[in-house]
């Protein structure tokens, strides 16, 4: 209902600036967060600057330009009240000096309760439109995911999340180098090495590669065969492409296992191969060769990018006439473009680089370009990660860690409940604790993952989140246990006074809940996630406190615990929504 409310206050806003001279759009029009009331907008700065359309008296127009409180006044002076009687959602508009503050009505909070408990999963879904083919973790496959990966996994995931609730189409994609350096690695290593069948795949994998890298540091004529490798893929030699994509098939199998695991899904899985064998990648070349940008540079072809502000030059192929894996990545953009309204990567801080590069590749060659959101990295305590080095901590230890601890807390809090209850309840707990730690920082901030705060229950972290969604549901489980209400279905059969919700904390809980849509959209609109987990430990706290001062079953007057027991169900609703987004599960009983 914020969306709504926003919406009718610019149509407001917008006309009254207009009959004291001021012509403006209603995007033009924007909005501030504000102790004082629901909505605030600086409008009368903004016009400072702004030349009034009349120009009828423009000494009285100079002075409204030096004195921004008189012309906030005057535009709210214009607000007629048949214009205001209109807007349902706004009870009144008034100014503080420059600024004018706007306050909902009762109906917009009524009707953010009753929108609620109808729309149910769709409540807080945008209008947004359009197709969006985004990438995210794109991993090697040379073993498994380490804790940088997951940083670029959950804010891809929970970035997919959020623009499908704006109202997107989105698909989501991984980008599998299945042909590289790297990879002619770790086919080599597995001809060599005997694979641990016992390990999971890509753990299996990582040994033979680690132990490849080692003998490859003191043995350099294995590297001539390493680019024999590279040379027959690109050749299409079938044996060597097959030896590729079984490896390549081990690691990806276990990758996916841990993004399972992680609440993580992807659309498709598109390998590099695909633009060798279809002949992209030759033609990608040639495109750039006839830009006249490319030359020639200690044997190898590169392209001057110098144009677009980058001094070292972008290479598209080796001296030995192989592909790189930033050739086959244009040619990969190239396929996506036509596909989509909108590209959008997600990328490490360490291809910052690369990725301009890219853009600027693919804006040289007239193709759609990318939008591209940078992380930092997460780091832990224990140091660097390297999966060439064979210094890492695995994404698998990392979250069976997190569930083993949130298990120890679980025992503690419940240890009447059944063995499979806890461990059901330690792996919802564990993971959302793991992406939610990750995902409340901006991804341009570098951040080092701390379990005690990521496994908080009180107030910091998932868990206390995940368990106001289980008190709600623990709250009309027992009201349906005493009969007062069959199911949550007599919450929203249109029986209820929503007008009754009058008490201080049922309306800050209301009003939380009506912003839902609104930070969605905002997310969507700078592609960053961190808000929408903000709001998320926010929409919790606000439960939390109508909850405690407010009571809901021991409630005489029967019309008044309808009205609230449908506020506990419309908030349990918008947590499990908020959560959704955020990859996290929702127990019912924690």
């Amino acid at each position: 209902m914020f969306v709504e409310l926003k919406d009718q206050v610019q149509i407001l806003l917008q006309k009254a600036a207009a009959s004291v001279g001021y012509n403006l759009s209603r995007d033009d029009i924007l909005f501030e967060v504000s102790e004082h009331a629901d909505l605030s907008t600086r409008l009368a700065f903004q016009l400072m600057s702004a030349r009034p359309e009349s120009e009828k008296e423009p000494k009285e127009a100079g002075k409204e330009k030096e004195n921004p409180a008189k012309l906030a006044a005057k535009i709210v002076a214009a607000i007629t009240p048949e214009d205001l009687s209109q807007c349902r959602l706004v009870q009144k508009i008034t100014t503080t000096g420059p600024y004018i503050n706007i306050f909902a009505s009762d109906f917009y909070l009524s009707k953010t309760v009753e929108n609620t408990v109808m729309l149910k999963e769709k409540y807080g879904t945008g209008k947004n439109s359009g197709k969006i083919l985004l990438e995210h973790t794109s991993a090697n496959p040379n073993g498994p995911l380490h804790v940088g990966h997951i940083r670029n996994s959950t804010i891809g995931d929970t970035l997919s999340r959020i623009l499908k609730k704006s109202g997107y189409d989105v698909e989501v994609q991984y980008y599998v180098n299945d042909i590289g350096r790297q990879i002619a690695v770790v086919s080599w290593a597995c001809s060599r090495y005997k694979l641990d069948t016992s390990k999971k795949s890509d753990s299996a994998i990582a040994d033979v590669y680690i132990q490849a890298n080692a003998d490859l540091s003191k043995d350099e004529s294995i590297n001539k065969h390493i680019e024999d490798l590279m040379k027959k893929v690109e050749s299409g030699d079938k044996e060597t492409i097959d030896s590729f994509t079984t490896a390549v098939d081990l690691a990806v199998s276990g990758i996916q296992e841990t993004l399972t695991l992680l609440n993580v899904k992807h659309d498709k899985f598109i390998r590099e191969s695909k633009f060798i064998e279809n002949g992209d990648v030759w033609r990608i070349i040639d495109d750039l060769k006839k830009t006249g940008k490319t030359k020639d540079e200690n044997g190898a072809l590169v392209v001057d990018l110098s144009d677009y502000g980058f001094e070292k030059t972008l290479v598209i192929q080796r001296s030995n006439k192989t592909s790189l894996y930033t050739t086959r990545d244009l040619a990969y953009h190239e396929w996506k473009g036509p596909q989509c309204d909108r590209m959008i990567d997600v990328f490490g801080a360490d291809h910052k680089l690369i990725s301009g590069q890219l853009r600027a590749a693919l804006d040289l060659l007239g193709q759609k370009i990318p939008e591209v959101v940078i992380f930092e990295f997460v780091s832990l305590p224990e140091g660097s990660m390297s999966t060439r080095r064979g210094v890492f901590i695995s994404a698998d230890e990392l979250l069976e860690e997190m569930m083993d601890k949130a298990y120890e807390e679980i025992q503690k809090r419940r240890p009447e409940e059944s063995e499979e209850f806890k461990r059901n309840v330690a792996r919802m707990v564990g993971v959302g604790a793991t992406r939610y730690d990750i995902i409340k920082v901006s991804p341009e901030k570098s951040t080092v993952f701390d379990w005690k705060t990521a496994l908080d229950f009180e107030k910091q972290g998932a868990p206390f989140i995940q368990y106001s969604h289980a008190r709600a549901s623990n709250i009309l489980n027992k009201a349906k246990e005493e009969g007062l209400i069959r199911s949550e279905n007599d919450l929203c059969d249109g029986s209820v006074d929503f007008d009754l919700l009058i008490e201080p904390h049922e309306i800050a809980f209301i009003k939380r809940i009506a912003r839902f849509e609104h930070v969605i959209m905002e997310c969507a609109r700078e592609l960053k996630p961190h808000p929408i987990a903000i709001y998320a430990r926010e929409l919790a706290d606000d439960f939390n406190q109508f909850y405690r001062y407010v009571p809901v079953l021991n409630v005489d007057d029967w019309e008044l615990r309808k009205s609230r027991l449908a506020l506990v169900y419309a908030g349990k609703i918008a947590i499990s929504n908020v959560l959704f987004v955020l990859g996290i599960d929702a127990p019912d009983s924690m």
